[in-house]
């Protein structure tokens, strides 16, 4: 069974994720929603699980991850803090919670990490939200930065094609990550945008920057349903599956039928 070697087994922490940027190592970084799946993922080595707001699509069923809410945030995020030994735990505030003033974002920030336990918060934008990102960090709360393809976002674009292809987003982005750097954040994460681009941000600051869809970077992300094929209907050009579950789980899940119709299961030596 292929496998990744922990190089080191102790608690990853922003100031450890600012010592692997500068030495080159690249941060590994996938989403979780619960406690099994969690555990699982931080016992194969990752160095980051982020409790997304893509909860909304993957466990809920809808469209966009406009419609998930703070409580049901705090719920996931809890129950993926319960199995994580070593990774870093980041939450996406949802749509709606920081938006409006910095009085109601850090408050909305402080409950999130009350009430999970989680070790850090995402956020999605750039200077718009400068003044609400700089004051959760003076809360004490450790915040990543989400730019490019902002899902929260999805109306005002109308699609989810490539972001910042043209000069003048390009530019927005770039300052809106040094922006970011500045103020204090840990992190950002890079989503759907040019390599180059991606290129030139990771090269002008110095905090470490997550790729989804977005060339290399100093770390990578991805849901964790699609990287294992459980989704089948969900298949851009940046997508790398790692397995087939959907092929898997529906086989099994028809051998268990069968068995059951036929009276196999349970058979003597699985009873009492």
């Amino acid at each position: 069974m292929a496998g990744y070697l922990v190089e080191d087994p102790r608690k990853v922490t922003t100031h450890r994720l600012m010592e692997m940027k500068e030495q080159g190592k690249k941060i590994a970084m996938l989403t979780s929603y619960d406690y099994t799946t969690a555990k699982i993922v931080d016992g194969a080595g990752i160095d980051i699980i982020l409790v997304g707001d893509s909860a909304s699509n993957v466990m809920a069923g809808n469209t966009t991850t406009l419609p998930i809410t703070l409580e049901q945030m705090i719920y996931h995020a809890r129950s993926v803090v319960r199995g994580v030994k070593r990774a870093l735990v980041v939450c996406d505030m949802p749509f709606g919670t920081y938006q409006v003033n910095p009085t109601d974002g850090v408050k909305n920030a402080i409950r999130i990490m009350q009430e999970t336990g989680c070790d850090a918060l995402k956020l999605e934008g750039g200077t718009e939200i400068i003044d609400t990102v700089r004051k959760i960090l003076e809360a004490g709360i450790p915040v990543m930065g989400h730019l490019g393809l902002t899902p929260q976002s999805i109306n005002k674009f109308g699609t989810y094609a490539v972001r910042a292809k043209e000069e003048a987003e390009a530019q927005k982005l770039i300052s809106d990550a040094h922006a970011l750097a500045e103020v204090g954040c840990f992190a950002i994460v890079l989503e759907k945008i040019p390599a180059s681009l991606t290129e030139q941000v990771v090269n002008a600051i110095n905090i470490p920057v997550i790729g989804i869809g977005a060339g290399s970077a100093d770390g990578q992300v991805l849901v964790i349903d699609d990287m294992l094929g459980k989704n089948k209907d969900f298949s851009p050009k940046f997508l790398r599956r790692y397995a087939d579950l959907h092929s898997i789980m529906t086989d099994a899940i028809g051998h268990y039928v069968t068995d059951v119709k036929s009276g196999d299961f349970p058979n003597q030596t699985e009873r009492y």
